[in-house]
């Protein structure tokens, strides 16, 4: 098996002195740790579990999806087809299909915008991977789902429902957050799939309102743009997972980073790869852009957080806490970014580079059977909210994975 064969010398690489390896050598020894972690992780779900897979680790225990609406619901099965994409193990595969099938229902999901993220990463890499047929109409039929809640007046899909859970108190209208533009890759794939432009018209309606308010001067974004639903004016530019409205939490950065790649690799439009360029302009030349790449949790926080945790992680002068995610998200984007041949392509490769050999380092790499069975350690989910605060979590396991494989084929 091909991702067996890098284990006797992964210790020595990743957690030692580490060498100047091939790119074929670095990413076989990420992923044979990785499967090794995978592997474990399938293991130990407990039986009489629904299979959702884990979510995250906290205090020594695993959480466990236990929702098939819970927007992380994807990941897994997604981190599980880029293992098999790499490996071509018959292992992989069944584990992957597994987890993938067993969150079919989530088609009809109307609840929220999240449907992009739990169908793409797990049917979509199904389909790309296998041309599974059942798993082109899945995603045809989430596509559906997901433009339910596009509103022409605002221009935008509605992100979360304003009057339910901890939004009931915030005032909001019509709420849509930097994190939607991953979804309109599913929308993009809709139109592929049935020649219906209406899935295209919606998603390059979305970006294209989401980079007119949702960006400073400067090419930082806010995460929340609350839009009046019958003028499509904006309310007011929120937070809700960063420090404060006027700080740049990373995960947004990122997603907003890796949003406007994609959209640019699926319409050709050049406004959205010169948006890619200039939020990355942005984030690469932030001051408080760390050396090793990783971002704080927020570029701006100040040095305690509003939960007042003790924060401090390696390098340990340093207090706040850095997010392994929105860094995995970035490095993937990056690559992407750097595919398309601009003039700074060399060095948006590079930057991804580095932040990957960060994240393969004993910081935040997690050693096999370690760290829940989770492969990155060191991730905020959302420090306002009291949840996943310097924890592993699956989205950044997929991001990383997907990140590894778009190293190991990059051609610049």
């Amino acid at each position: 098996m091909k991702n067996i064969v890098f284990i006797t010398t992964i210790s020595l690489f990743v957690f030692g002195c580490r060498p100047n390896p091939s790119k074929e050598a670095f990413v076989g020894q990420d992923m044979g740790i990785a499967t090794q972690q995978l592997d474990a992780a399938v293991t130990h779900i407990p039986t009489d579990y629904v299979n959702y897979g884990p979510r995250s680790f906290k205090e020594g225990k695993v959480l466990y999806i236990k929702d098939s609406l819970d927007w992380t619901v994807g990941f897994f099965p997604g981190t599980l087809w880029y293992s098999y994409e790499y490996s071509k193990d018959a292992t992989r595969k069944a584990q992957a299909k597994r987890f993938t099938d067993a969150i079919e229902g989530v088609k009809y999901n109307t609840a929220h915008h999240d449907i992009g993220f739990m169908i793409q990463c797990s049917f979509g890499n199904g389909y790309r991977l296998t041309g599974n047929e059942h798993y082109r109409e899945v995603m045809i039929q989430a596509a559906r789902s997901l433009i339910t809640r596009f509103n022409p007046h605002v221009g935008c899909i509605l992100s979360w429902n304003p009057n339910e859970n901890w939004l009931k108190d915030k005032g909001w209208q019509y709420p849509v957050i930097i994190d939607n533009l991953m979804n309109l890759e599913l929308l993009f794939n809709a139109t592929k799939f049935t020649g219906d432009s209406s899935f295209y018209r919606i998603a390059v309606s979305h970006a294209d309102v989401t980079l007119k308010n949702h960006y400073r001067p400067d090419y930082s974004c806010y995460h929340v743009i609350d839009y009046d639903s019958i003028t499509g004016a904006v309310r007011n530019r929120h937070t809700a997972q960063g420090y404060a409205h006027e700080t740049s939490w990373a995960r947004g950065q990122a997603w907003g980073l890796y949003g406007f790649t994609m959209c640019y690799r699926e319409t050709g439009y050049k406004h959205y790869l010169e948006q890619a360029e200039k939020i990355t302009r942005w984030w690469l030349s932030h001051k408080n852009l760390p050396k090793d790449m990783i971002p704080y949790w927020d570029f701006d926080a100040p040095d305690n957080t509003p939960a007042g945790e003790s924060t401090t992680i390696a390098p340990s002068s340093e207090k706040v806490l850095r997010d392994a995610s929105a860094a995995a998200i970035t490095s993937s984007a990056l690559l992407e970014l750097a595919s398309f041949g601009t003039a700074q392509s060399k060095e948006y490769a590079a930057a991804a580079e580095k932040t990957l050999m960060t994240l393969s380092s004993s910081e935040y790499f997690a050693k096999p059977g370690e760290n829940g069975y989770f492969i990155l350690k060191h991730c905020v989910g959302s420090i306002p909210h009291s949840q996943e605060i310097d924890t592993p979590v699956n989205y950044a396991d997929y991001y990383f994975l997907e990140a590894l494989m778009r190293y190991l084929n990059q051609k610049h």
